[in-house]
């Protein structure tokens, strides 16, 4: 792809809605995160998401795990 067609490339969440640079999402389903212990809950608010250059991908932080990336298809937007 070339700049202009990556530039209208949009990250959405599971109902369709654009996400922005630091928009606060809620888990749409109980995920275990590789490596660890933990499991983040349905319904667990983050707040604060960064977007990538893959548009089905976000970077954020949640209260155990620091650079956790999420597929948009389990977040909606809060």
């Amino acid at each position: 792809m070339n700049k202009s067609q990556e530039a209208h490339v949009e990250t959405r969440d599971s109902n369709g809605t654009v996400l922005g640079e630091g928009d606060n999402v809620t888990l749409i389903k109980d995920l275990k995160v590789k490596g660890t212990s933990v499991t983040l809950k349905r319904g667990t608010m983050v707040r604060g998401i960064h977007l990538t250059d893959d548009p089905a991908e976000v970077e954020c932080r949640v209260e155990k795990v620091k650079g956790l990336v999420l597929r948009t298809e389990f977040l909606k937007k809060a």
